[in-house]
């Protein structure tokens, strides 16, 4: 049996490089012309990526922060967005 394939590419991939990637990956898979074993290991990618991708938007997510503003409407300065899980 293969070893794992080594996937160490995909932590220094851009979030726009990432998904650009998946959706190839799933294009690919939807098109069905690809072998079971290839299937497979796309498909596992496919998870890789996936998991890159949560992880950038989190990270994005934690450092988008929401204006305050006063009575005026005038901003009056910035606290961290209430993100819903």
């Amino acid at each position: 049996m293969s070893s794992q394939p080594d996937h160490t590419d995909i932590k220094t991939m851009s979030f726009e490089q990432a998904l650009k990637e998946l959706e190839t990956i799933v294009d690919r898979l939807e098109k069905g012309d690809v072998d079971l074993e290839a299937s497979i290991l796309i498909y596992e990618r496919g998870e890789v990526l996936k998991v890159h991708c949560d992880g950038l938007l989190r990270q994005a997510e934690a450092r988008v922060e929401k204006i305050s503003l006063n009575a005026s409407g005038e901003p009056i300065g910035t606290g961290p967005l209430d993100v819903e899980e």
